[in-house]
C-alpha cells in the first residue's frame, strides 16, 4: 500500500458521492463506466498510485503530458525552486524566465520555428494559432479535417470530430472540415480566403490514423501557392511521442506553426505554447498584446519548461520510444492476430498506439479489464471504438512485459 493510502485512510466511495453532488452525476457515472473510478493520489515512473494502494501502469499520462515519466524529482525540485525565487510575473512584461524559455525553445525547434507564444492550455494554444493565422493573413477561412481532436475551446472545439461539439451551437463561422487524406477535397476547399489549414499528422483520438507521406508533402505545396499557413497540432505526438521531437519530422515536412501541449513542462507545472516562424512574428510587431492570457508565460512555470527542455535534450527519450514502442507494437499486433474476433487493427507510432475494437461496447469494457488487472488507458475520444495506449516514454522492458501480460488478461477476460 502506498503512504498516501495508508496515511489518510479515505473513504472513495465517499468521495465519488461528493462528487456526484459538486461535480455531476454524469460525470461519476461515466468514469466509472470508463474504468476511471480510482481516487488518484500521484506517481511515480510508469506507474501511478490511488488512494486505496494499488498501482496501475499509466497508459494514459494525462493524454500524453508526462512524456518524461511521473513524479519525477528534478522536475519536482525545479518547481520548488523557482517558486522560492519568483511567482507568476506579470503577463504583459518580459522577464528572465521568459526570455530563457523561448530561447531554450527555439534552440529545440526543429527548422526555422524559433518563435514562441506562452500559453496555459493546448485548446487555449490552438486558438491563439488559428487567430494568428486570421490576423498575419487577414483572411477569414479555416480548412481543417474530419478525425481531429483539438480541446474543448472556440476554435478548438469547432474543428474537432466530435459529436459533444454540436451541444454548443454553430461554433467559430468559416471553418470548413475535408476528408482527411483527401489532397483533391483540400485542394477544392483551400482558396485565396483560406488563412490557414490545421491538422494533426496522427490523430490520436481517433486510432492513431495518419496519412502517406505525399499527402503531407502536397499540403505543404498547397498551402505554399494558396497563401494560407499550415498549422500542425504536436499536443499529443510532439516531445518525442512517436519516436521523432515532433511527428512532422517524420513525414518530411515543416508547418508554419506548431501547437505544443502541456508536455512542454513534463507535466509539472500547467503551461503549453505555438512555436512559429519569424515571418509570423510580423503579426504580432505590428499588433504587440493582441493576445493575452493571464497565466501564459507564468515566471514559475518557464522555469519548470526550461528544466523539462534540459531533461529532453539529454535524455532524448524519442530513441526509447521508438524502440521501445517498436517491440510493444509488435506484441500488440500479435495479439491482435491471436484475437480477431475482437481486435480489429493496432496502429501507431512510437508509444503513441491505438487498439480498434470491434465495438465501442467492446471498447469500454476494455478499459474497465485493463484498470482490474493493473493498467489505466482510455477511449478515443473520436473513434470511440479505440483505445489510445500513451505511457510515459521513460518505460523500461519490464514495463512492455508487464503491460503484455495485462493485454493478454484482457482479452482472455473479454
Amino acid at each position: 500500500m502506498n503512504k498516501t493510502a495508508q496515511k489518510n485512510n479515505i473513504d472513495s466511495d465517499k468521495l465519488f458521492h461528493e462528487a456526484a453532488g459538486v461535480f455531476s452525476k454524469g460525470y461519476v457515472a461515466k468514469i466509472k463506466a470508463e474504468g476511471l473510478d480510482i481516487i488518484e493520489a500521484g506517481g511515480s515512473g510508469s506507474r501511478l498510485f490511488d488512494l486505496s494502494g494499488h498501482e496501475y501502469i499509466d497508459c494514459f499520462t494525462s493524454a500524453a503530458t508526462f512524456n518524461l515519466g511521473r513524479g519525477r524529482d528534478d522536475l519536482a525540485d525545479a518547481l520548488r525552486q523557482a517558486a522560492r525565487i519568483t511567482d507568476q510575473g506579470n503577463f504583459i512584461a518580459i522577464s528572465e524566465e521568459k526570455a530563457l524559455l523561448a530561447e531554450k525553445l527555439a534552440s529545440f525547434m526543429p527548422g526555422k520555428l524559433e518563435c514562441a507564444l506562452f500559453t496555459v492550455v493546448r485548446g487555449e494554444a490552438m486558438d491563439a494559432a488559428c487567430k494568428l493565422a486570421r490576423g498575419y493573413t487577414g483572411r477569414p477561412g479555416i480548412v481543417t479535417v474530419d478525425g481531429g481532436w483539438y480541446g474543448h475551446t472556440g476554435f478548438s472545439l469547432s474543428m474537432s470530430g466530435t459529436e459533444d461539439r454540436k451541444l454548443f451551437g454553430p461554433g467559430i463561422p468559416e471553418i470548413q472540415m475535408v476528408p482527411f487524406g483527401d489532397i483533391e477535397a483540400a485542394r477544392k476547399a483551400v482558396s485565396a480566403k483560406t488563412a490557414a489549414v490545421v491538422l494533426e499528422t496522427i490523430q490520436a483520438e481517433n486510432g492513431c490514423r495518419y496519412a502517406e507521406n505525399e499527402y503531407y508533402r502536397q499540403m505543404r505545396e498547397l498551402c505554399d501557392r494558396s497563401g494560407a499557413m499550415l498549422i500542425v497540432d504536436e499536443s499529443q505526438t510532439g516531445f518525442g511521442r512517436t519516436g521523432k521531437r515532433f511527428s512532422f519530422e517524420y513525414f518530411g515536412f515543416e508547418p508554419d506553426i506548431v501547437v505544443l501541449g502541456e508536455a512542454i513542462t513534463g507535466g509539472m507545472f500547467p503551461m503549453s505554447a505555438i512555436s512559429f516562424t519569424h515571418t509570423l512574428k510580423s503579426f504580432f510587431d505590428h499588433h504587440p498584446l493582441i493576445h493575452l492570457c493571464t497565466f501564459g508565460g507564468h515566471d514559475v512555470g518557464c522555469r519548470v519548461a526550461v528544466k523539462a527542455l534540459e531533461l529532453y535534450e539529454y535524455e532524448r527519450p524519442w530513441e526509447n520510444a521508438k524502440r521501445l514502442g517498436d517491440v510493444l507494437k509488435i506484441v500488440l499486433q500479435k495479439i491482435a492476430a491471436e484475437h480477431k474476433d475482437i481486435i480489429d487493427d493496432v496502429r501507431g507510432e512510437g508509444l503513441l498506439l491505438s487498439i480498434t475494437l470491434k465495438d465501442d461496447t467492446t471498447a469500454q469494457r476494455f478499459c474497465v479489464e485493463a484498470r482490474n488487472c493493473g493498467m489505466i488507458c482510455t477511449r478515443g475520444r473520436v473513434d470511440r471504438k479505440s483505445v489510445v495506449v500513451r505511457p510515459v516514454l521513460t518505460l523500461t522492458n519490464k514495463d512492455v512485459q508487464d503491460m503484455e501480460d495485462c493485454f493478454r488478461n484482457i482479452v482472455k477476460s473479454l
